[in-house]
């Protein structure tokens, strides 16, 4: 897939988008709190806001996504259900929302998911599908179930619905905390990213918006720097949420509204991680953590110093965290 900037013509979603899916989920998403985080502060040279997504629903910020989704789909779902395929955090968001209106969900994972996940996303009631671990494998799977099922599929970030959901925390970020210059956010394929991107500059147009990837899994670096989307070469990274490449409709908002990308090694997130447990006392995971590591680094407290910032947000999340891979126990 290669799509170019010149091509685009409009952005998947607006700001009335992100704040109709904040009315439609509120009651159900968790208001998580957006807490001042004194040793980061400390460390960056600015006062550093953490959105802690860790305490959403089912672990992870995935829930706001799926919730608004899953509840604009017609009651008749109920006999078909929905599907998509995940390693982890989008699955079990998408079982639970399920859950709640009584549809059936099935979840293509990859065979060597870990236990905790693979339990986590059949508590919640999905019907869970073993598949090899490649794309190109959950895709044929999911194909399958859904000719089968005939279920809607509710992919974990390319959909309009999803990312309006997820751009949810930026409405609250905005309303929380005061003097907000920049926001920090990681970048997987990119629902996140492009959900808050659209939400904040449409309630701030002078706000910044960051993204934080890791070193080798840089395809969102690269495809803004090229303005052409290009998939992502390495799937080894520990900030396993951060795998997926830009979508066809999160590309556009990335490269129209991201204002920059800063990428960060491995140990650093590793470090980030555990600077987290230790310091701050939030068990984030290795995915929140590469937004921890672009702030703790020291070109952002350059920056932060030069463009004369008072407050910074950085999204945590998630906080479902494999006990048994601990990055720093290896």
């Amino acid at each position: 897939m290669q799509v170019t900037l010149r091509a685009v013509t409009s952005l998947p979603i607006t700001l009335a988008d992100v704040e109709a899916a904040a009315a439609r989920i509120h009651g159900r998403a968790t208001r998580t709190p957006c807490l001042e985080m004194d040793a980061l502060s400390h460390i960056a040279g600015v006062r550093v806001f953490a959105k802690c997504e860790l305490f959403q629903r089912t672990g992870s910020f995935k829930y706001r996504g799926a919730a608004n989704a899953v509840s604009r789909l017609p009651e008749s779902t109920k006999d078909s259900g929905v599907a998509t395929h995940s390693s982890g955090n989008h699955g079990q968001a998408l079982a639970y929302a399920a859950r709640e209106r009584t549809f059936p969900c099935h979840v293509v994972m990859p065979h060597n998911t870990t236990r905790s996940k693979l339990a986590a996303v059949e508590n919640f009631g999905a019907h869970i599908t073993l598949c090899e671990p490649t794309l190109a494998a959950r895709e044929d799977m999911l194909a399958r179930i859904v000719s089968q099922t005939g279920a809607a599929v509710i992919p974990p970030y390319n959909h309009i619905d999803v990312m309006a959901g997820q751009g949810t925390m930026a409405l609250e970020i905005l309303e929380d905390v005061p003097h907000v210059d920049a926001i920090v956010v990681p970048v997987g394929g990119g629902g996140l990213i492009s959900g808050i991107a659209v939400a904040a500059k449409g309630r701030s147009k002078d706000i910044t918006i960051i993204g934080a990837e890791p070193s080798i899994a840089d395809d969102a670096a690269r495809s803004k720097s090229s303005g052409i989307c290009q998939p992502t070469t390495n799937q080894l990274t520990i900030a396993d949420g951060l795998r997926g490449s830009l979508g066809s409709l999160t590309f556009p908002v990335v490269q129209t509204l991201v204002d920059q990308i800063e990428i960060v090694e491995e140990d650093e997130i590793a470090r980030a991680m555990r600077f987290s447990w230790e310091q701050l006392k939030l068990t984030i995971e290795a995915s929140a953590a590469v937004g921890a590591a672009v702030v703790m680094s020291d070109s952002f407290r350059a920056l932060a110093h030069q463009r004369k910032w008072r407050g910074v947000a950085i999204i945590f999340c998630g906080g479902n965290v494999d006990l048994d891979h601990l990055p720093w126990s290896k």
